[in-house]
C-alpha cells in the first residue's frame, strides 16, 4: 500500500532518519524525520499558479509543537494548543530565512510549509531536525527550489566545538549557534555567545557548515529515490522592458540617489516612479503592454542596479559615507525620570526609546515548553510602530518580525546580565522604535544596555550592536558598516553583530544570494568589530557603567534564607501568616521552595519590619538571653508572656519578683510590656521564663553584686 523510501545516517553520534511515502501523501512533499528519538513531520504544498496580480512570493512556514510529543496535556481551560508560542514563532523564522532565498526569482505561487513535532526525547532539540525535514520535503516535492540545505547547532564547551549538543549540555556551553546552508555556502546564522572572539565565531560557523554536509547528501539520496517530477517554471523575461525603462530613467534615478536625506531621496524616487508609470500607461481603450506589478518589479530591479553599481564603482554610500563609517550617534539616559531606567539611542535616522522596569518574583514569566516549565526573569520586548517609517499601518499584538528582533536583542544582552543571586529582580525592557532607517534591532541592543545601566542593574559590561551589509557582483564585493534600510533591501546580506569590547554575544546573518564565502565573513566580522567599538565609545559619553544605586522609584529587594522546614511556619495555615505580614508591613514577599525569601518594597522600613517578623518566626530563642515581651494571659500560677515572635512562655508565680507574690495580678496585667530571661525548657518542651532576675526598668540582668 505504501511506496516508502528511507535514508538513515549516523550524525553527531546519533541516528538521523528521513522517510517519505507513508504519511501525508496528498501534500506536494512530506518527510518524517527522526534524530535520536525526536520525530517531526514536515509537509509542503504550493499552489499550481500564482494569484492574479500577485507581486511578491507568499511563503509561510509554520513550526508547531504538540504537547503529546512530550507526554503532556496542555494547561488552561480548553486543553488544546492555542496561539503559537514565542519559541514556535522563532523556529518558524529560523526555517524560513535560509529557505526563502533558494526559490527562483519570479516564483510567486502561494507556498506553505508546516512542520509538526510528533515526539520529543527531551535530549535532541527539534528545531534543527525541523529545518532538515522542511528542506527534504521541498527537495522531493517538485516545487522549484535550488536546494537542498541543511542545518546544525554548534556548541563550544571547554574550548572545543560540539555538534548538536544535547539539551542538558547547553548550560555548559559558551555558544549556542545555529547555521544553515547548502553544500557550497552558508545562508543563515543565529547565535548567542559568552563574549567569544571573531575567530572563534567564524570557526564555529565553518565547523557547523562542514558538519552538515552528510545531511545534504542524505537529502539528495532521498530525492534520487523519491522526488516528484519538477514543475515547469521559467522565470519571466523582462529584459526588453528593463532596457526601455533604464534608457528612460537611469539618469533620474542616479540623481535621486544623490540625496543624502531619506525624505528628499524618497520624494525624488517617487517622482521617477510616477514618470515611469505615466510612460507605460495605456492610451484610452488600449490594453496595457505590461501589468502594473511587472512594471513595479522591474523598477525595483533598476533601483538595485543603480545603487549597487554606484557603491561598487565609487566605494561611496547612498548617504555619502564610505564603506566603514558609522552614522552620527547621540545617546541619552534618564529620559523618563519616573521610570526605573530609560534611554534614547539615536543613530542617523534610526532611533529607539528603551525603558527598563524592575519587578519582583510575582512578575516572573512562566514559559511552557516540551521540556518543561521554567521562569523567565529577564524579558525584552520590541515594538515597531508604522510611524517609525512615516507610514500608516496595523497596530496590535506583535508580529513575527517584532518577536524575532526582540529575541535577537535579548540574546545580545543576556550573557551580560547578573544572576538572580546577584540581583534578585525580575526585569522587563521595552524598546519603542520611534524612527527606522536601518538596523532598529541593533539600536535596541544599544538602548537596552544604556537603560539597564541607568536603572542600576549591574550589567557586567556595556553591549552594542551593528548591522553589516554586502554588495556582490561576480568576484567584486563591498562590505558595508551600519547599513541603511535601502542598503538592506537592495543588498545581498544582513549581518548583525552585537557584543562588548571583549567579544561577541550575538551574531545573526541572513544571505539573499546563493551564499557567501569564509573570506567575506572574515572581512565582515573584522569590520563589525571596529564599528562596535566605535559605538561603545559613543555610548560611553552618556553612561559607561551601571549606576551605583537604584532609581528613586524602583522597588528595593532584600533576600534572606530560612530552613526549608520553616517555610510552612512562615506561610501559615492557608497562607494566613504570610498574608498578615504583607498587610501589616506593606512589603511584597516571595518564598521559593529552597527557603529563599525575597522581600520587596520602596520603603526600607517596610523591608526591615518584614525581615524582623519572619526572623522571629523561624529563629529559635536562646537560653540565658533577655527578651522584651508582652503579657498575654494572667493565671493563678503565673503569667504567659509573648516574647519571641509567635512564641509564648510561662513566668511562674515564683519567678515574677524577688519577694514572695501572693497573687499574679498584683505584679502584671494583660498587655503589659515586661523583660524576661529564658531559663530553659521543662520535660515537655514548655518554655520557662523569669522576670525576677531582670531589672524591669533597664532590661539588664540583676546579679548578686547589685
Amino acid at each position: 500500500m505504501f511506496d516508502t523510501h528511507k535514508v538513515e545516517i549516523e550524525w553527531g553520534g546519533r541516528p538521523l532518519t528521513l522517510e517519505t511515502g507513508k504519511v501525508a501523501r496528498q501534500a506536494d512533499g512530506a518527510v518524517v524525520a527522526s534524530y535520536g528519538e525526536t520525530t517531526v513531520l514536515a509537509t509542503v504544498v504550493s499552489a499550481k499558479a500564482p494569484k492574479p496580480g500577485q507581486d511578491f512570493f507568499p511563503l509561510t512556514v509554520n513550526y508547531q509543537e504538540k504537547t503529546y510529543a512530550a507526554g503532556k496535556i496542555p494547561g488552561g481551560y480548553f486543553k488544546r494548543e492555542g496561539r503559537p508560542s514565542e519559541n514556535e514563532t522563532l523556529t518558524s523564522r529560523l526555517i524560513d530565512r535560509p529557505l526563502r532565498p533558494l526559490f527562483p526569482e519570479g516564483y510567486k505561487n502561494d507556498t506553505q510549509i508546516i512542520i509538526t513535532v510528533l515526539q520529543h526525547d527531551l535530549e535532541n532539540n527539534p528545531d534543527i531536525l525541523a529545518l532538515v525535514a522542511a528542506s527534504a520535503a521541498l527537495t522531493i516535492s517538485g516545487i522549484p527550489f535550488m536546494g537542498p540545505i541543511a542545518g546544525a547547532r554548534v556548541g563550544y564547551i571547554n574550548g572545543e566545538y560540539v555538534l548538536n549538543p544535547h539539551v542538558d549540555e547547553m548550560p555548559e556551553s559558551d555558544l549556542d549557534l545555529v547555521v544553515a546552508g547548502t553544500s557550497d555556502a552558508v545562508l543563515m546564522v543565529e547565535s548567542e555567545a559568552k563574549e567569544l572572539s571573531e575567530d572563534v565565531m567564524l570557526g564555529a560557523v565553518m565547523f557547523g557548515h562542514k558538519s552538515m554536509q552528510p545531511v545534504v547528501d542524505a537529502i539528495i539520496k532521498l530525492a534520487e529515490a523519491a522526488a516528484k517530477e519538477p514543475r515547469d517554471f521559467a522565470a519571466p523575461d523582462h529584459s526588453d522592458l528593463e532596457s526601455e525603462m533604464l534608457a528612460m530613467c537611469e539618469a533620474d534615478l542616479r540623481q535621486a540617489y544623490t540625496n543624502t536625506d531619506k525624505a528628499a531621496r524618497y520624494a525624488a524616487i517617487d517622482a521617477v516612479k510616477a514618470k515611469v508609470k505615466d510612460h507605460f500607461a495605456p492610451a484610452e481603450g488600449e490594453e496595457p503592454r505590461y501589468a502594473s506589478e511587472v512594471i513595479g518589479a522591474v523598477f525595483k530591479t533598476l533601483q538595485a542596479k543603480v545603487v549597487r553599481g554606484a557603491i561598487l564603482e565609487t566605494k561611496s554610500r547612498i548617504d555619502g559615507r564610505d564603506l566603514s563609517t558609522v552614522r552620527p550617534i547621540v545617546s541619552e539616559v534618564g529620559l523618563l525620570p519616573r521610570t526605573h531606567g530609560s534611554a534614547l539611542f539615536t543613530r542617523g535616522e534610526t532611533q529607539a526609546i528603551v525603558v527598563a522596569t524592575l519587578g519582583t518574583g510575582e512578575d516572573e514569566q512562566y514559559v511552557d515548553s516540551l521540556t518543561g516549565t521554567k521562569k523567565a526573569t529577564f524579558m525584552l520586548h520590541y515594538n515597531f510602530p508604522p510611524y517609525s517609517v512615516g507610514e500608516t499601518g496595523r497596530t496590535g499584538s506583535p508580529g513575527r518580525r517584532e518577536i524575532g528582533h526582540g529575541k535577537l536583542a535579548w540574546r545580545a544582552i543576556n550573557p551580560m546580565m547578573p544572576s538572580p543571586e546577584q540581583f534578585p529582580y525580575t526585569l522587563r525592557v521595552v524598546s519603542e522604535i520611534t524612527e527606522s532607517n536601518g538596523s532598529s534591532s541593533m539600536a535596541t541592543v544599544c538602548g537596552t544596555s544604556l537603560a539597564l545601566m541607568d536603572a542600576g542593574v549591574p550589567l557586567a559590561k556595556p553591549v552594542a550592536g551593528i548591522a553589516m551589509g554586502l554588495i556582490k557582483e561576480g568576484d567584486e564585493f563591498a562590505v558595508l558598516s551600519d547599513i541603511l534600510g535601502d542598503e538592506d533591501h537592495l543588498g545581498d546580506m544582513d549581518f548583525k553583530v552585537a557584543g562588548t569590547a571583549d567579544g561577541i554575544t550575538a551574531l545573526q546573518m541572513d544571505i539573499k544570494i546563493d551564499g557567501i564565502t569564509e573570506e567575506i565573513m572574515k572581512i565582515a566580522l573584522s569590520q563589525a568589530e571596529g564599528g562596535r567599538l566605535h559605538i561603545l565609545k559613543e555610548m560611553g559619553n552618556a553612561l559607561s557603567e551601571s549606576r551605583g544605586q537604584l532609581g528613586e522609584f524602583a522597588p528595593r529587594i532584600e533576600v534572606m534564607n530560612i530552613p526549608v522546614d520553616k517555610i510552612r511556619d512562615v506561610i501559615g495555615t492557608g497562607g494566613k501568616i504570610i498574608r498578615e505580614i504583607v498587610e501589616k508591613t506593606g512589603a511584597k514577599i516571595n518564598i521559593d521552595d529552597d527557603g529563599t525569601i525575597k522581600i520587596a518594597s520602596s520603603s526600607g522600613k517596610e523591608i526591615e519590619a518584614a525581615k524582623k517578623w519572619i526572623h522571629s518566626i523561624v529563629a529559635e530563642p536562646e537560653v540565658g538571653v533577655i527578651y522584651e515581651g508582652t503579657v498575654v494571659k494572667v493565671a493563678d500560677f503565673g503569667a504567659f508572656v509573648n516574647f519571641f515572635g509567635p512564641k509564648d512562655g510561662l513566668v511562674h508565680i515564683s519567678q515574677l519578683a524577688a519577694e514572695r507574690v501572693a497573687k499574679t495580678s498584683d505584679v502584671v496585667k494583660e498587655g503589659q510590656k515586661v523583660w524576661v530571661k529564658l531559663l530553659g525548657f521543662d520535660e515537655r518542651g514548655k518554655v520557662r521564663l523569669s522576670m525576677k532576675v531582670v531589672d524591669q526598668e533597664t532590661g539588664k540582668e540583676i546579679t548578686g553584686d547589685e
